[in-house]
């Protein structure tokens, strides 16, 4: 199908894309990547009738930590977090999630920023995030607005941000040493949406205790997941194989997977369970050697 008409604007600063946002309302889409919306446009399942392509506003593209944290610009292409050496080195769980997006044609053009802005509950890197205890700096007429990840997904295509606010930066805490992380999702074929994924970060202490625990899941639920059940049972503890079975079966419970062409409700939670025990394992693994 063929998009309905449009305006499009090409603003060269946040001020002034704030401005159109502010002009145009809820009749106005925001354009970084364009993978979520054009589709959606195609499909008539979003008519706007202003397009705002933000892609030349400079410096909203960057990978850099400051300040205590990993700093990621909404603008960063899918491509530049899997090149990256510094989240090859310290945050092995972006080369994880990357290369199971879609396909390098998407990585080339999809932002991170998109990503989360978009709301998703399908997307990978909103679990990411919750399991990475990120927060998302935004830009409105009032100034800077920062919300905890898990207070930015609101529901289906539902999010924190305001119809005058535009997404610029992730920010991630810098774990400490002994920290690990992975990411994984069950896929019908190379690139498509999971059936059902599991991020995982952890922190280890030097005794063995794990200190930090954070679990997010893709794609069962109408949002992203934060298992904070399953989270605070391990948090404390030797992660014993007991208790990390214990935890995937929380997990499982947990989420609300809907039954469809990639599987059954029953399927889903089935493969909750097991991928939480395979990233835990993981890494912990990651952990020890970091």
């Amino acid at each position: 199908m063929i998009p309905n008409s449009f305006d499009y604007a090409s603003p060269t600063s946040i001020s002034e894309a704030i401005a159109l946002l502010q002009k145009h309302g809820d009749e106005a889409k925001i354009l970084s990547g364009g993978h979520s919306l054009l589709p959606m446009m195609k499909l008539r399942l979003a008519e706007p009738e202003m397009i705002i392509d933000i892609n030349n506003i400079p410096d909203l593209s960057y990978i850099r930590e400051s300040d205590g944290y990993l700093r990621l610009g909404a603008l960063t292409r899918e491509v530049e977090l899997e090149d990256s050496e510094l989240l090859r080195s310290n945050y092995p769980i972006f080369a994880d999630v990357t290369k199971l997006i879609a396909d390098p044609q998407v990585r080339n053009c999809g932002t991170i920023g998109g990503n989360l802005a978009h709301g998703d509950a399908a997307n990978d890197h909103p679990a990411v995030m919750l399991a990475m205890n990120a927060e998302v700096v935004s830009q409105g007429p009032n100034g800077e607005k920062v919300t905890h990840i898990t207070d930015f997904f609101h529901g289906f295509y539902m999010t924190a941000l305001e119809e005058d606010e535009i997404l610029t930066e992730i920010r991630i805490p810098i774990p400490p040493a002994g920290t690990g992380s992975a990411y994984t999702k069950l896929e019908r074929k190379v690139g498509d949406y999971a059936t059902a994924g599991v991020a995982i970060q952890l922190t280890m202490d030097a005794s063995g205790t794990c200190t930090y625990m954070g679990i997010g899941l893709t794609n069962v639920g109408v949002k992203p997941i934060k298992v904070t059940r399953a989270e605070e049972l391990l948090t404390g503890t030797n992660l014993s194989q007991d208790l990390i079975d214990q935890a995937a079966q929380m997990a499982s419970e947990d989420c609300s997977p809907s039954a469809d062409l990639r599987g059954s409700e029953e399927y889903k939670r089935a493969m909750v369970k097991v991928l939480v025990r395979r990233m835990i394992k993981l890494a912990m693994e990651r952990a020890r050697a970091h």
